[in-house]
């Protein structure tokens, strides 16, 4: 008798689309992306009339201008100085520690947890590029002015709650914060060519 040969059953295939589809939503939902992050800075709100200047009252002295030419060169109310020392130069101006009135002016101010309090929120450190500054002398500037601020509220920190700012509460993250605003303003970029 000769043997008969058995036929192989098929593959039921019609479910793996719906298994591959469940997969591939389950790693879509389940993986994190790397997102870029911005600089965090509060934007001037639009003018209210496109043809009439925006008024904005501030104090010579409560301005600290940084501009910066096309070659990467700093300058500081008018002084050049090394990127390096940008930042002792941002905390002596949001700090003036003397009371020096050439620095902004203080005035008291009751702040939660920290009480009566001279603080300095009135300043702006303003910045302003060339057109041609490079995006890595850009980036360097910002960094020491945000080191300057997180320096400065680290300070405070130690000297009020004896821990550094990141160890904070929110509650006591927002009275340092109350002390030492971060107020830096984007100015328009200008052509100031590399003879600055």
């Amino acid at each position: 008798m000769a043997k008969e040969k058995r036929k192989v059953p098929g593959l039921n295939a019609t479910s793996t689309a719906d298994i591959s589809f469940i997969l591939l939503i389950f790693f879509l939902v389940t993986t994190s992306m790397d997102t870029d992050t911005g600089l965090a800075r509060r934007l001037p709100p639009p003018p209210e009339d496109e043809n009439s200047e925006a008024e904005i009252d501030v104090k010579e002295r409560n301005v600290l201008n940084v501009k910066v030419n096309s070659l990467g060169q700093i300058m500081v109310n008018g002084d050049m100085l090394d990127i390096s020392l940008l930042c002792d130069r941002a905390k002596e101006f949001v700090k003036n520690e003397n009371n020096d009135p050439n620095l902004p002016e203080k005035h008291a101010k009751n702040i939660p947890l920290l009480g009566m309090c001279a603080v300095t929120d009135k300043h702006v450190i303003s910045v302003q590029t060339d057109r041609g500054t490079s995006y890595n002398v850009y980036f360097q500037i910002q960094n020491e002015l945000v080191r300057a601020y997180n320096e400065l509220r680290d300070e405070l920190s130690k000297a009020k709650f004896g821990k550094l700012y990141a160890n904070l509460t929110e509650e006591q993250q927002e009275a340092i914060r109350g002390y030492y605003p971060q107020k830096i303003s984007e100015a328009e970029p200008k052509n100031y060519g590399g003879d600055k």
